[in-house]
């Protein structure tokens, strides 16, 4: 299992043979998992709140915001999340290979940390499928493996660099930096929907220049619905997305975050920007 000195520097991982983790993984999940044509999985996520600490190590071209941690391990998944967030990132966890497709192909990540040894689908299938269907997001591979087949076999599946545990997280963080200096994708610093700006770096929300002061769950929906602007969003999306299925959120819920965010972002404007789908969930544009 994974574990991590007291000064951060060091995200260790004992090398389990695939045997062992096929073992594992099969008192957990039924032998055959279904393929993602036949079955949508639930992305069974959370969107972190983020940390309000200063960056450690400055991003000197690309800042990345928002990422995808896809890893079987539970202690290697919260330790990268944990580490991650402390340096005033986004995160967003998958336990397995069929659930970090699907969300790396219905989300606009930043970058994709993704580990190779997992059940149902390894991580080489994963990249190789996710560059198939012309997704381009920086990936950068984590296993327990150095042998040159391995690296090999996934660097030419599409992923952009390679890491064997136990690493330095310092060295994550400069691996990261250079996939996304070597993307073809733009930076992107914040989102805006007509004058309502969020930036994800800094968790800072304004309307027509004015600063507005939101809760973290409020933060969490709101964010959740501008990475969607112009797209309805079922209420169990939103709490899939915000919360994750783990907990027992009712739509009504959903429902009373919204009408808080209304109150701080729409209430005296001219132009509504959170309106109702009747019957289905919200969508967040500007007014026709």
């Amino acid at each position: 299992m994974g574990t991590e000195s007291s000064t951060r520097t060091e995200v260790d991982m004992p090398i389990r043979s695939p045997a062992d983790r096929t073992a594992r993984a099969s008192a957990k999940r039924p032998a055959t998992a279904p393929g993602i044509a036949d079955q949508v999985h639930v992305l069974r996520v959370r969107a972190a709140t983020g940390s309000s600490a200063n960056l450690q190590t400055p991003w000197t071209t690309i800042k990345l915001v928002w990422i995808l941690v896809v890893e079987d391990e539970p202690s290697m998944r919260q330790a990268l999340r944990q580490g991650l967030e402390e340096e005033n990132h986004t995160v967003v966890l998958a336990e397995d290979g069929l659930e970090g497709l699907h969300a790396a192909r219905t989300c606009d990540f930043d970058a994709i940390l993704l580990d190779v040894m997992m059940p149902g689908m390894d991580g080489i299938e994963l990249v190789r499928r996710l560059r198939a269907s012309g997704r381009q997001t920086p990936v950068l591979m984590l296993t327990a493996r150095d042998a040159a087949g391995d690296v090999v076999r996934g660097l030419d599946a599409g992923a952009d660099d390679y890491l064997t545990k136990p690493f330095a997280f310092r060295v994550l963080l400069a691996r990261l930096r250079a996939v996304s200096r070597r993307s073809a994708q733009p930076a992107r610093f914040s989102l805006q929907v007509d004058d309502l700006t969020l930036d994800p770096a800094s968790h800072e929300v304004s309307r027509a220049g004015i600063a507005l002061r939101l809760t973290a769950t409020e933060y969490r929906v709101l964010e959740f619905l501008m990475r969607r602007a112009g797209h309805a969003v079922s209420r169990s999306a939103i709490i899939e997305g915000v919360w994750g299925f783990e907990e027992d959120i009712e739509a009504n819920t959903v429902d009373a975050f919204i009408r808080h965010l209304r109150e701080k972002i729409d209430e005296g404007q001219e132009r509504r920007l959170i309106q109702t789908v009747r019957g289905y969930g919200y969508i967040l544009r500007e007014e026709p």
